[in-house]
C-alpha cells in the first residue's frame, strides 16, 4: 500500500516517534546567554560537530579558540569563523601555537591517535580547567550485552593485537591518558552513538532521507522491532558546551532519542517527515539479510553477537546532566536541505556511498520476493 504523508502525520504511531525525538514541543535547548563567560579552545573545529559547537558557545556568549592546520573548509555555518582565534598547527607535531596560552575548558574533537590526545593533555595541563575529550560508544565494542552504561567493560588491547589499535581501542585509550593528565576532576568524557544531521561528512545516515524522497517501493531491512539510536549533532554539540559551563566531570553516553526507539517506528518517522509516494517492504529475514551482505543501514544494524548491543546505549545519565533531542523530523528535514544546498559537491551527490544502489535495492527485493514465491 502506498503510503502518504498525511496518512502518516495523523496516526497515533507518527506521534509516538514524535514523542520518542523530542523532550519538548520545539527540541532545542536553550540558546539564550549562559550563566558566565566561558574561554574555549576547540581542537579541530572545522568539521562535522565542531562548527555547532562554536556557533553555540559563541550565541551564549563564550570566547572560542581552534586549533588545526587551516585546511579544512567548514561545511555549515562558515559565516561564524571571523569571530573565532585561529591557531595553526598539526596535532601529530606542532602544538607551538597553543604554548603560553589558557582557557577554561578545551574541547577534543579531532583525538584521532592516543599520541595526539597525549600531548594536548600534557601541554594543556595547568592551562586550561576542563578538558572534554570526544570518544565514541565504539569503546564497548565487542557489543556483547543490552543497556550499556558507562560502567560496562572496555576493552584496552585489540584480540589479535594490532598496531596501530583498531578505532575503539584508540579511543579508550585517549580516555586514559586525557583522566592521567586532568584527573577526574577535571576531565569530561563524552561517547556519542551515530552523529547524524547537516554537515555529515558520511552518506550514512543522508541515505534515508534522500531514499525516501525518491519514493517507489523502499526496502527496510531487519525486525520492525529491532532498536535503533543515532543523534542531532546539534543536540551533541549544545550538551558538550553546556557540560563545560556548567564544569562538569565524568563520562557520558550520547545517543537519542529520548525513549526506545524501534526501526519500525524509525521507518515511520522517515514516512511522516519526507512527502513522497512510496511503500515499505519489510525484509526481517536475518539469515537472507546476511546473504545479500546487507547487514547495516544507519541507524540499523543486525543486533547479532558482537552488535548485540550496539543499539541499546543507556543515556541516563547524559539525559540527567541535560542532553535535550530534537524531533527526528527537525533532523530529517535539515539534513535533506543541507544535502541539496551548494554546500554539498554535485559529484557527492551524483556518487553517494549509500550503503544500497537503486540498483541493488531492486535486485534484492527481486530475490526477496521470488524467495517468497
Amino acid at each position: 500500500m502506498t503510503i502518504g504523508r498525511r496518512q502518516f502525520v495523523r496516526s497515533a504511531a507518527v506521534a509516538g516517534v514524535a514523542l520518542r525525538f523530542g523532550l519538548r514541543p520545539d527540541g532545542a535547548a536553550a540558546a539564550g546567554p549562559a550563566p558566565r563567560a566561558t574561554r574555549i579552545l576547540v581542537l579541530g573545529g572545522t568539521s562535522f560537530l565542531g562548527p555547532f559547537q562554536i556557533k553555540y558557545a559563541l550565541d551564549r556568549g563564550h570566547t572560542v579558540s581552534t586549533f588545526n592546520r587551516g585546511r579544512t573548509v567548514p561545511r555549515v555555518h562558515p559565516e561564524i569563523f571571523d569571530r573565532v582565534e585561529h591557531l595553526n598547527g598539526d596535532r601529530a607535531n606542532d602544538l607551538k601555537s597553543l604554548e603560553g596560552l589558557e582557557w577554561d575548558a578545551v574541547i577534543d574533537n579531532s583525538g584521532q591517535r592516543v599520541e595526539w590526545a597525549t600531548m594536548t593533555a600534557q601541554l594543556l595541563k595547568g592551562k586550561a580547567k576542563r578538558y572534554l575529550y570526544v570518544s565514541s560508544t565504539g569503546v564497548y565494542y565487542p557489543y556483547n550485552s543490552s543497556n550499556v552504561a558507562e560502567s560496562h567493560a572496555v576493552p584496552l588491547v585489540d584480540d589479535p593485537p594490532r598496531e596501530p589499535p583498531a578505532y575503539s581501542v584508540m579511543k579508550a585509550r585517549s580516555e586514559i591518558t586525557v583522566r592521567q593528565h586532568f584527573g577526574e576532576e577535571g576531565s569530561i568524557i563524552v561517547r556519542p552513538q551515530y552523529i547524524v544531521g547537516p554537515g555529515d561528512p558520511t552518506d550514512r545516515f543522508p541515505y534515508w532521507p534522500v531514499r525516501f524522497e525518491r519514493g517507489g517501493e523502499i526496502l527496510a531491512p531487519g525486525r520492525k522491532s529491532d532498536p535503533t539510536q543515532l543523534i542531532d549533532v546539534r543536540d551533541l554539540a549544545e550538551f558538550m558546551i553546556r557540560l563545560c559551563e556548567n564544569d562538569a566531570t565524568g563520562t557520558f553516553n550520547a545517543a537519542g532519542p529520548a525513549e526506545r526507539m524501534t526501526m519500525e517506528q524509525f521507518i515511520q518517522g522517515m514516512s511522516a517527515a519526507v512527502a513522497s509516494r512510496h511503500s515499505v517492504m519489510w525484509i526481517e529475514d536475518y539469515e537472507f539479510l546476511t546473504q545479500q551482505r546487507l547487514t547495516y543501514a544507519v541507524p540499523w544494524i543486525l543486533p547479532r553477537a558482537e552488535n548485540l548491543g550496539h543499539a541499546q546505549i543507556n543515556i541516563d545519565k547524559a539525559k540527567a546532566a541535560g542532553l535535550t533531542f530534537r524531533p527526528m523530523a527537525t533532523t530529517v528535514k535539515d539534513t535533506l536541505a543541507w544535502y541539496h544546498s551548494d554546500a554539498v559537491t554535485d559529484q557527492r551527490r551524483a556518487q553517494p556511498r549509500f550503503v544500497l544502489t537503486p540498483e541493488r535495492e531492486a535486485e534484492i527485493l527481486t530475490a526477496w520476493k521470488a524467495r517468497r514465491g
